[in-house]
This record gives structure tokens, C-alpha cells and sequence, in this order.
């Protein structure tokens, strides 16, 4: 169990708790994890501006603690459920929230988000785990609102396209999939001579890692043929490359990475 120091980017929405849930699994036996709340200004302009009215300075400024409260009172309500005792710890960091969250992550095995719905989290805690993913220089796992926190981790699926990014996935995940007990190496495609898979699995092997190779056709689409491999299969983790949308870092994922994002029903480990 390598990944001992997990960090959660929590705001109070079901899927930040679906996250925690997870994040908590991970680290049962000797992890430890934080549940970080990284908060904006919760309005459109600066209340600190010497324009803005005293009253309206004090309403904005009871709404920021109101939601605040909220965001920890239910992580006080977990804290039982979650089993970690000590090693559960509670952060709130004003600033903006995505790179609030990069920044922190970087002294982290890894970051654990939810795969947030639109308007599920208010505006000033929403969180966007591929902006996360290109600037913490650190693993993220997205896990669906729905995931089961008590699945078992038996199972992962690494897709594998021996990019720079899928190989930077790979040694992220090591300590995951060695967990796991079985790997399924996904390449989706027909062109695979410049894919050294059989070394892959080679390396796997002497992690002490089970794993095969599965080749998928790339119909109707990359994105898709792996949402459906994940439908089929039912496996406790995808791991995947993260790539760049154009030469812009603030940018979002290209669309293959985005809509797995969005729609594999298993959590995604991704690494940029």
C-alpha cells in the first residue's frame, strides 16, 4: 500500500462525498487523508471595494460562512462512517479553488475528486478535476456520484497507447494496481506495433502485478469503445493519460478525456 497520503477536494456535494468514501477505502490500514475545502469569493465582484455598502459586505460575507458551515457539518456527519479516526483531518483554504487544489496536491501520493454534475456545487466550491489534473503534476481520481465504497479493488483497467501520458498513468498508478490483483491492459485500435505491450506486461509482472491484454475496436470512437469496455466489465478503477486540448495549460482536456470523465461509471484514475 503505497498511497498513504491522500488528499480529497471536498465542497459538500454527493459526489465530493462519494470521493471521501472512496478516498477513505484507499486508505484503509495505514493511509492517512485530508478533506481540503478550497473556497472563492462567493460573488461576482470584490466585497472588500470600498463602493460596496456595509450591509452588503456583512450579507455576503454570513453567506460565505453559511455555506462553509454547511460544507463542514457534513463532513462531521461522515467522520464515524469513514473509520479513520486520527488520520482523518479537515482543511478550509480561501483562493481560487482549481489551483488552490493543484498547489496542495503536489505534497500528495494522489487527489481524489468527485465527477461534480452541473449545478451540484455552488459556483465559489465547484471543481474541475482535468484543469486539476494539468497543473498539480499529480495523479487524480474522478469517482461517479454512485460509486459503491465498498466495491472491492480487484480489478483495473489501464489504457494503454504508449504515449508519454499513458506511461506518466502507469508509474502513477503502480502502487494502485499492485493493490488491485488483476490488470487488464486496454488498447483501443488496430495499430499496435508501436505499442510495446508485451512490455507492459512485463513490467506489470514484476510488480508482482496479474495482468492481460485486451485490444478493443476504436468504433464508434475512443471515448465511447472504453465507456463501454467499463459498462461490460465493471472494473474498480480506469486509469488513463490526460491529454491537452490545445497549447493553453488553463485550457480544458480533449474531448476523448473529457467525456470519459464525465461518463465512465467506474472511478478514473488520470495523470498529465
Amino acid at each position: 500500500m503505497s498511497m498513504r497520503n491522500i488528499l480529497v477536494a471536498f465542497n459538500g456535494s454527493d459526489s465530493s462525498v462519494a470521493a471521501l468514501k472512496y478516498a477513505a477505502s484507499l486508505a484503509r490500514g495505514e493511509g492517512y487523508v485530508t478533506a481540503l475545502v478550497a473556497h472563492a469569493q462567493h460573488e461576482s465582484f470584490d466585497s472588500r471595494a470600498r463602493w460596496v455598502p456595509d450591509k452588503a459586505r456583512e450579507i455576503i460575507a454570513q453567506a460565505n460562512a453559511d455555506l462553509l458551515a454547511g460544507i463542514a457539518n457534513r463532513f462531521e456527519a461522515l467522520q464515524a462512517e469513514l473509520g479513520l479516526g486520527e488520520r482523518l483531518h479537515f482543511e478550509q483554504v480561501a483562493g481560487r479553488v482549481d489551483t488552490v487544489l493543484a498547489e496542495t496536491a503536489r505534497t500528495y501520493d494522489l487527489i481524489v475528486v468527485g465527477q461534480d454534475g452541473v449545478g451540484e456545487a455552488d459556483d465559489h466550491v465547484s471543481i474541475h478535476p482535468d484543469r486539476i489534473a494539468l497543473l498539480s503534476g499529480r495523479p487524480v481520481i474522478v469517482v461517479p456520484q454512485d460509486h459503491d465504497a465498498e466495491a472491492s479493488h480487484t480489478h483495473a483497467v489501464l489504457a494503454w497507447d504508449a504515449s508519454r501520458a499513458s506511461a506518466r498513468a502507469l508509474s502513477d498508478s503502480l502502487g494502485l494496481l499492485e493493490d488491485q490483483g488483476r490488470v487488464t491492459v486496454l488498447t483501443v485500435g488496430e495499430n499496435t506495433a508501436s505499442r510495446p505491450v508485451d512490455d507492459v506486461l512485463r513490467h506489470l509482472d514484476r510488480h508482482k502485478v496479474q495482468a492481460e491484454h485486451q485490444p478493443i475496436a476504436s468504433e464508434p470512437g475512443v471515448a465511447r469503445a472504453l465507456i463501454a469496455y467499463c459498462q461490460q466489465t465493471d472494473p474498480c478503477l480506469l486509469v488513463m493519460g490526460a491529454y491537452e486540448h490545445s497549447k493553453f495549460r488553463e485550457d480544458f482536456l480533449g474531448g476523448v478525456t473529457a467525456r470519459v470523465l464525465r461518463e465512465t461509471p467506474v472511478p478514473v484514475l488520470l495523470s498529465h
